[in-house]
């Protein structure tokens, strides 16, 4: 009878994996985000034409190019973090959880002024409730078994 070899690998509570998840649809929310005022605009069809900006204004072109670009950086920030979760590394929980504190502030913002996204609200908040859960806190070395903070 062979003995089994005791892992030294982080069992991974089932809520890494549901974060996991809402960072692969956040990711996709913000391709669509990346690619939606180009097609507007027809960049792809007439291609980058036009100033980008009228005096110290932005123009409609302008400001589709700059929500594109800041819309690309969020992408690969998150897949960027992602790795890091996954491979459990306590950066990843710290910048995820700061985060999603800031994108809940800007959504609610969205909400009460402008046009809420009820898919980022509702990925934000599954995010931010697994974060929270003891168990995903000591694997990333949060809180310690006896319950205390670090």
């Amino acid at each position: 009878m062979a003995k089994r070899k005791k892992s030294n690998k982080k069992k991974r509570p089932i809520a890494v994996s549901v974060i996991a998840v809402a960072i692969v649809a956040l990711f996709l929310i913000r391709l669509y985000q990346v690619i939606e005022p180009l097609i507007r605009n027809q960049v792809f069809i007439n291609g980058i034409t036009g100033p980008f900006f009228t005096g110290w204004k932005l123009t409609v072109l302008g400001s589709a190019l700059l929500s594109s670009a800041t819309y690309l950086v969020l992408s690969v920030t998150g897949i960027v973090v992602l790795i890091g979760f996954l491979r459990l590394r306590r950066w990843s929980w710290v910048l995820l959880m700061a985060w999603t504190g800031v994108s809940l502030t800007i959504s609610l913002v969205d909400y009460f002024y402008s046009h809420p996204n009820y898919l980022v609200m509702a990925s934000n908040v599954i995010i931010a409730f697994a974060l929270n859960i003891a168990d995903v806190q000591r694997i990333f070395g949060i809180r310690r078994d006896d319950d205390t903070s670090l």
